[in-house]
């Protein structure tokens, strides 16, 4: 098993200030590397498809309606789901979560990976790392920590991938911010996107 994460939405808490209300964390679930490398060779195929270079980055924000419903409809038919984590934020009412951006990151990581319903076992995990390097080796360590145990190893391994060379780190990211989208209500195209990838939903968690 190999996940994909990314997550749409920033960490912050000042919402008044331009802070989105929703963070999403989504999980590109693949139960195999077949599976992952299919969907890779059709977002390479879909980039020629459009004339984009290979450097080209498929980011939800940044592309258009139509390359939004272009991208999700080229991995309609492969083998994945997808996981994802909802939060509110203005429902959150720890102190230490609104002040530390990077707590808050972790333990929405956490929550979602680790509340699987024994679905993921093993898996090897791939996330934007184009961080801070204290804050990857942070993150790892904090992972294992709390996923892996002696009866259960939720997490094989985490690797940190640019996602500008990395399709299927930009693929996490157009499956977030489809979600995001959805939750947030704020644009006319908010319940177009998410209809494509309805069927791949196995847990989108509205947490409370």
């Amino acid at each position: 098993m190999i996940i994909f994460i990314d997550e749409s939405g920033d960490p912050g808490f000042k919402i008044a200030r331009g802070s989105s209300p929703y963070f999403v964390i989504a999980l590109v679930v693949f139960k195999n590397d077949l599976d992952a490398e299919e969907a890779a060779i059709r977002i390479k195929r879909l980039k020629q498809k459009l004339q984009k270079s290979d450097r080209f980055e498929f980011k939800f924000n940044g592309c258009s309606r139509s390359y939004r419903e272009a991208f999700l409809h080229a991995i309609s038919d492969i083998k994945y789901e997808i996981r994802a984590i909802v939060i509110n934020k203005p429902q959150i009412y720890s102190t230490y979560l609104q002040t530390s951006k990077e707590s808050f990151y972790n333990f929405s990581l956490r929550q979602i990976l680790q509340h699987n319903n024994n679905t993921i076992r093993n898996a090897k995990i791939r996330i934007d790392g184009r961080g801070e390097r204290a804050f990857r080796t942070q993150l790892s360590t904090y992972l294992r920590q709390h996923l892996n145990s002696t009866n259960n190893t939720v997490m094989k391994n985490i690797r940190f991938r640019d996602s500008s060379k990395d399709v299927l780190v930009q693929m996490a990211d157009m499956i977030a911010g489809t979600i995001r989208r959805y939750f947030d209500k704020m644009t006319e195209d908010w319940n177009i996107y998410r209809k494509i990838i309805k069927s791949k939903e196995k847990d989108i968690w509205v947490f409370k």
